[in-house]
C-alpha cells in the first residue's frame, strides 16, 4: 500500500480530515476532532499508529512483527504498523476501520448524532 492510497483509504472514513499538528512529518487523521490514526509518510516503509482495544493491540503484536507498541503513544490502547508488505493489505484496512470505529464509539451523543447528519 502507497500513501497516496492509504490517505484515499483514511479520507473516505465519514467526517475524516487529514491535519499536520505535530509537523509536516506526521499526518494525522481525525473524525470529529478526535485522531484515529497517525501517518509516519517521509518512513520509507510507511508506519501508522492506529487505535486498539488492548487484548487486540496484544495479540497483533504477537502475530505480525511489523506491529509495535504505538511509539510516542498510549502503547496499550494503539499500535504501530509498518506497512512492509508482510501484514495482508485486508488486514491493515481492517485495523484502520477498527481504530476509526472506536473513536467514533468513544464520541459523546451529540458528536456521534452530528457525524450521522453528515
Amino acid at each position: 500500500m502507497n500513501l497516496k492510497e492509504l490517505q484515499v483509504y483514511l479520507l473516505n472514513k465519514k467526517a475524516a480530515t487529514e491535519d499536520t499538528p505535530f509537523g509536516p512529518e506526521a499526518l494525522v487523521y481525525k473524525v470529529m476532532g478526535k485522531m484515529f490514526a497517525l501517518v509516519a509518510w517521509q518512513a520509507d516503509p510507511l508506519t501508522i499508529s492506529l487505535k486498539c482495544e488492548p487484548g487486540q493491540a496484544l495479540f497483533l503484536r504477537d502475530l505480525y512483527p511489523a506491529v509495535r507498541p504505538g511509539y510516542h503513544m498510549n502503547k496499550t490502547h494503539w499500535n504501530t504498523v509498518t506497512l512492509d508488505g508482510s501484514i495482508p493489505e485486508p488486514e491493515v484496512l481492517g485495523m484502520i476501520d477498527d481504530s476509526y470505529d472506536l473513536v467514533v464509539k468513544s464520541l459523546t451523543r451529540a458528536q456521534r448524532a452530528a457525524l450521522a447528519e453528515k
